[in-house]
Parts: C-alpha cells; sequence; structure tokens
C-alpha cells in the first residue's frame, strides 16, 4: 500500500518532477562587474524586464568582491526608470556569524541593518573583505514589482566572508512602500567601487 500520494496517485505512479506543478526560473539578462561604480537593472534597456511579465523577480550576486575594505553591498529602488533611486524602505533584519579561529559566533537581530521608512540604499552584504580570496554572494526577490496596488515586499539572505575573518550569514526582509511600479534596480558598494562580480537577473513564471 502506497503511504504517499500526490493528486491521488502514489508516488510509484509520478513518473517525472514535471508532474509536479512549480514556478519556472527564466534568465534575463546577467550584469559584470570589473571596478564598477554601481550595477543598474532598468526596465526597457538592454533586454531588462521588470514589469507584469512574471509575478516575481530575482537577482542573484555572485563572489561580489569591493576594491575598499570593509564595505556594503547594497540596493535600492526606482519609479521612474533609474533617474532616482529613492524608494521609501521599511526593513528587518538578522544574522549569524561563526569565526574561522572558532572562538566566537552569535545568532541575533541586527537594528543596525534596518530601515524605517528610509529611501538610503539597503545592505544586502556585510563588510566584504577586499582580500584577494574574500567576497559574498546572495540573492534577492522582489514581489509584483509592477503591481499599482500593493507595495513591494522583497527578501534577501545572503553570506560575505568579512573583515574578521569570519563567515556572517544575513537575512533581509522589507517592503518599498509605494504603490507605483518600480522599473529599476540599483546595486552598489556603500563606498568605492564593485571591484568583482556578477549579478544575474530571472523571472519566476507561475505554474
Amino acid at each position: 500500500m502506497a503511504l504517499v500520494k500526490y493528486n491521488n496517485n502514489s508516488i510509484s505512479a509520478v513518473t517525472s518532477a514535471a508532474s509536479i506543478p512549480s514556478g519556472s526560473l527564466v534568465h534575463i539578462k546577467t550584469l559584470t562587474a570589473s571596478s564598477s561604480g554601481t550595477l543598474s537593472f532598468v526596465h526597457g534597456s538592454n533586454g531588462v524586464v521588470l514589469d507584469s511579465t512574471y509575478p516575481i523577480y530575482k537577482f542573484e550576486f555572485i563572489n561580489i568582491h569591493p576594491a575598499t575594505n570593509g564595505t556594503f553591498f547594497q540596493f535600492n529602488m526606482s519609479t521612474d526608470s533609474g533617474s532616482n533611486y529613492n524608494v521609501a524602505k521599511t526593513t528587518t533584519a538578522f544574522y549569524a556569524y561563526h569565526t574561522e579561529s572558532g572562538s566566537a559566533s552569535a545568532l541575533t537581530y541586527d537594528a543596525g541593518q534596518d530601515l524605517a521608512q528610509g529611501t538610503g540604499f539597503q545592505n544586502l552584504l556585510y563588510a566584504i573583505s577586499s582580500d584577494n580570496d574574500s567576497a559574498g554572494s546572495g540573492e534577492l526577490s522582489i514581489y509584483s514589482p509592477s503591481s499599482d496596488t500593493f507595495v513591494k515586499h522583497f527578501l534577501a539572505t545572503s553570506n560575505t566572508a568579512a573583515t574578521t575573518p569570519y563567515t556572517i550569514n544575513f537575512r533581509y526582509a522589507g517592503y518599498g512602500n509605494t504603490t507605483s511600479a518600480v522599473n529599476a534596480i540599483r546595486f552598489q558598494m556603500s563606498s568605492g567601487n564593485i571591484d568583482a562580480g556578477k549579478i544575474k537577473l530571472y523571472g519566476i513564471k507561475d505554474s
């Protein structure tokens, strides 16, 4: 007797993973940093899509390396096609860290990473070391950016080889407090350039 069923069929009758409804990622655009001041994704520019085509957009940032030691990787949203990146945001953040020596670790809420209706850039990667072998990676998801009814929710997770040295994992959640369509996203360091790294933009289809 089958103990688990899917759509009233035993698991043995499910012939492939394609039988199970799921969203799918569609690659839209990759930007590569090379001593870049900013990396921006603007709807309608160079093949970038940020509209109602997809209900969720995901940015994967890979091996972000700063030119300046101990700086933060950040993002902001625009409702005017990139003329201004100043959407008011309310966010919350917590992190876990562990030192290479094993001498210290923690899991805690971090009010210092929060915004309360702040229009500045939101941190995504914490105090990245500029050592040659150090970098940070993670992902940012933005939900229904083209909605003219709801605020713009986002979730982010990231991991950084930081300056102490230690690994630090951050989780961020929040929303852009606007009912205007968000049509551009910008990434930058809190100071100096993005020395190297890639950001990939995907759309997630409805299942």
